[in-house]
C-alpha cells in the first residue's frame, strides 16, 4: 500500500511538472504569435520575434511548436492579444509587478485582482509600484563559459551596463533597447547563451522571512497559473537559509 502511495504521489509530481511544462510553452507561443504579428515573421528581422524565440528555445520549446506559433501569425487568424501591466503590493508589502496578454480585458482584470485579495495583496493602480524596478535587457550565461573577466570584457565590449557573476553563472544586464544588439554581440564571442529576455529589475528590495516567502510564493503560483499572464515579477529579498527553508 505504501509503494502504491509513493508511486501515486510521483504520478502527481509528474503530473503537476507536465501541467506546468505544457502552460509555460502555451505562454511562450503566445509571445511568438504576438510578435510575428506585429513585425516581420522572419526572426533576424524582427528583434522582438528575434528574443521571443530564444527564450522559447532556453526553455527547451520544440521547433514544431515555434513554427507553428510563427505560422499561426502569418495566417490571419490569430486572436489579437492586448499587453497589459497590473501592479500592486503582495504580503508583507512585496512590490510585484504582473505582465499580461488577453484576449478579454475584463475578464482578466477581474482575475488578477481576485488572486490579489485571495493571496494577501493589493491591486493598485498603474506606477503604483513601478518606479521601484528599472526595465533592463538580461543575458545569462552557465559559470563555464569563462571566469569574471572573460565575461566582463565581453559584456564592456558589447555595450552592456552591468555584469553579476557567481559560482551559479553570469548575468549581463543592458539597456532595454540595447538587448537584441547585445545579445547578439555576446553571441558571437562567448557562445549561445541560457537565456535573454526584458526584464524588471528592482532598484529597492523587502526582506522576507520563512512565513513572508511562503505567503509571497502563494500569490505568485496563483497569478502564473493564469493563462493570461505572461510573468511576474517581486522585488522580495531572502537570505540563503530562508530560501534552502522554503
Amino acid at each position: 500500500m505504501a509503494g502504491h502511495s509513493k508511486w501515486a504521489n510521483i504520478q502527481h509530481r509528474k503530473g503537476r511538472q507536465d501541467a506546468a511544462r505544457s502552460k509555460l510553452f502555451s505562454k511562450l507561443s503566445k509571445e511568438i504569435t504576438v510578435a510575428a504579428k506585429m513585425g516581420d515573421p522572419d526572426p533576424e528581422k524582427n528583434p522582438r520575434l528575434r528574443l521571443a524565440v530564444k527564450e522559447a528555445k532556453s526553455n527547451s520549446v520544440p521547433k514544431d511548436v515555434i513554427d507553428r506559433a510563427i505560422k499561426k501569425a502569418t495566417g490571419g487568424d490569430a486572436e489579437t492579444y492586448d499587453e497589459i501591466r497590473y501592479e500592486g503590493y503582495g504580503p508583507s508589502g512585496v512590490a510585484v509587478i504582473v505582465e499580461t496578454m488577453t484576449d478579454n480585458k475584463n475578464r482578466t482584470a477581474s482575475t488578477v485582482r481576485s488572486t490579489f485579495s485571495k493571496n494577501g495583496g493589493n491591486l493598485g493602480e498603474t506606477g503604483s509600484v513601478g518606479f521601484m524596478f528599472e526595465r533592463k535587457g538580461e543575458v545569462a550565461y552557465p559559470a563555464e563559459v569563462g571566469d569574471a573577466d572573460t565575461v566582463m570584457m565581453a559584456a564592456i565590449e558589447a555595450g552592456a551596463e552591468d555584469v553579476e557573476s557567481s559560482e551559479d553563472g553570469h548575468i549581463v544586464y543592458c539597456a532595454d533597447t540595447d538587448l537584441n544588439d547585445v545579445s547578439n554581440a555576446l553571441e558571437a564571442e562567448l557562445g549561445e547563451s541560457d537565456s535573454t529576455k526584458l526584464i524588471w529589475k528592482p532598484t529597492t528590495t523587502t526582506e522576507l522571512d520563512l512565513e513572508g516567502m511562503q505567503k509571497l510564493m502563494r500569490l505568485v503560483d496563483a497569478l502564473e497559473d493564469d493563462d493570461d499572464v505572461q510573468r511576474v515579477t517581486t522585488n522580495f529579498e531572502a537570505s540563503d537559509e530562508v530560501m534552502a527553508q522554503l
